[in-house]
This record gives C-alpha cells, structure tokens and sequence, in this order.
C-alpha cells in the first residue's frame, strides 16, 4: 500500500480546482500561510461521491456540511445551488482534464472550508471571510477480490477528541488511527471507547447478529455517515431487521458479519479481524442483500 508523494507543489497535477471564487490547476491554488485550517485545522469538509457524473446524495451532503458549519459557529457563504454549481462544474472539468465525458466518470468532489485568515489567536475571530475550496477526483472504488472475500481490520481503543460527530479538517487523531491498520497490513482500524465500538478510522462500521444489522447510536461519539440513512432504506426495502444503539466490543468479536461502509468503500465486508476469522471467514447474506442495494442506488441516483 502505497501513497503518493510529491516534492514540491509544482510537482503536484494540474487537475482543475476552485479557490476563493476562482478556477484554476491544483499546482497554482494558493493559500496564505496564517488561514487558520493551517494554522489550527479549524475548518471542516465534506467528500461527495459522483457516479457517471451524478452527485450522490447530494442534499444529505449538504445537510452534514450546514451541522458541521454550525457547530464551529461558521456561517455556510454559498447557497446549496451554488455549491451544486461548483461541484458540476469540477466534475465537468476533470473529466475533460482527463480525456472523458463526465458521464463515463465516477470520482469524489473534496469540499473545504475553513474559518479564514487572521492573525493565530485561538480565540475564533468573528467576520472572517472563509476559505472555500473544491476538487475532484477519479474514485477508486473496492476491487472485485475485495468485494468477494472481504478485508482485514485491526482493533484499537478510540483515542480521538469527543465531538467526532463534526467533520472537521482536524484529522490527526484518525491518521493515526489509519496507521496503524496501514503498519499491520489491514484496511481500517475499527475503534471502541470505553469498551464500546464507536467507528473506524475514514468509515462507520456495521454488526451484523442473528440477521439483524447494528449500528452505532447518532451522537457526538461518531461521524453520522450519508450512509447512515441509505443502508436503513436498504435494509427496510430488504426486510432487514435495522437497529441503532452501543455495542460492546464483545458483540464486535462474536459477530456474524462485520462492515464497513464510506464514500469510497461504499459498504464492504471485514472478514478478518485482529488476525481471526470474523462469522465464517467470508462475506454473508447481509452483506449481499446491501451491497446489491447500493448498486441500485448508485443506478438510480
């Protein structure tokens, strides 16, 4: 597993961006060194997956991004319209960057912002014109051998700050999180606090028991995924018995079946966990039932 790595910001691609009410090439975006993202990580972002050039859900997204921007007491600059506009127009632009018709591409617009530029005081300074940043990019979904036999997970207690539910740009916590699953070889480190599961590193994680899927309550302890609300429509279309509420680590361990679900992993099945075999070693029924039901809401979207 590898990430790319750049030397400089010439170095970095000329895929189409927007900046501040500008377009331009991700190479050429600039900020000032005193935005205070940089300076604090105080901003927060959203990840919208497009598929054959369609956003995907694209309200529930803005919804997110409105609760995230309230709670950093930060008031959204762009009407919901305006950031469709922009994110169609990235999708357009990267697809032509890349030499297709944005209706053969599926890729993830990156949407930033941050509480803008001021001298560092950690007092938050009122009035600040915020930093507004989109791109997009090509998706790389789960491969087919992932889909089919699943992937490993790790184990790790949460260490993270108690106000996950915000999608802040502060993400030191789950790097680390990641790092650890990424030195042992897995996909994601699933994480408990006080003993119960809270999330993963970049994804919800899913218990399936007895043919009923659980999931983690929708508080501040965890990242209320978009596909918090499509895998309970998937599951009610499917007669899926549907429960949110803690889950001890113990229910973790002892599950049938075990998932992941992200903007990127769509919903993926953890087969292995902390080395050992998660139900029968292999992805299950339930599994099954959601990821075909996610095929057809991407179909449909």
């Amino acid at each position: 597993m590898t990430s790319p790595k750049f030397s400089s910001a010439d170095a970095l691609p000329a895929t189409p961006c927007y900046l501040n009410g500008e377009y331009t090439a991700l190479r050429d975006a600039k900020i000032s060194v005193m935005d205070r993202g940089f300076i604090f990580g105080d901003g927060v972002y959203e990840v919208v997956p497009v598929y054959a050039g369609r956003l995907f859900r694209f309200a529930q997204h803005m919804a997110r991004l409105d609760r995230s921007l309230g709670e950093l007491r930060m008031k959204n600059p762009l009407t919901h319209e305006q950031w469709r506009e922009i994110a169609l127009e990235l999708v357009a632009r990267y697809a032509q960057s890349s030499g297709a018709q944005a209706q053969q591409t599926d890729q993830l617009v990156y949407i930033q912002l941050t509480r803008g530029v001021a001298l560092r005081d950690h007092v938050m300074p009122k009035d600040l014109a915020p930093t507004v940043f989109v791109m997009s990019n090509g998706m790389k979904p789960p491969t087919a051998q992932q889909r089919e036999q699943g992937v490993s997970c790790i184990t790790a207690d949460d260490f993270r700050w108690e106000k996950a539910h915000i999608k802040s740009t502060s993400l030191l916590g789950s790097v680390f999180a990641r790092q650890l699953s990424f030195d042992a070889d897995a996909l994601e480190t699933v994480m408990f606090r006080h003993g119960f599961l809270s999330e993963a590193a970049a994804s919800n994680v899913w218990v399936v028991k007895g043919g009923k899927l659980l999931g983690t309550p929708k508080d501040n302890l965890v990242l209320e995924g978009i596909r918090y609300g499509l895998i309970e429509e998937i599951c009610r279309a499917a007669a899926i018995p549907f429960e949110l509420r803690r889950i001890s680590r113990q229910e973790v361990l002892d599950a049938d079946e075990l998932l992941l679900s992200s903007a990127t992993k769509e919903v993926l099945a953890v087969t292995t966990l902390d080395g050992k075999p998660v139900g029968q070693g292999t992805p299950g029924p339930v599994y099954a039932q959601l990821l075909a039901g996610y095929q057809l809401a991407k179909a449909q979207a």
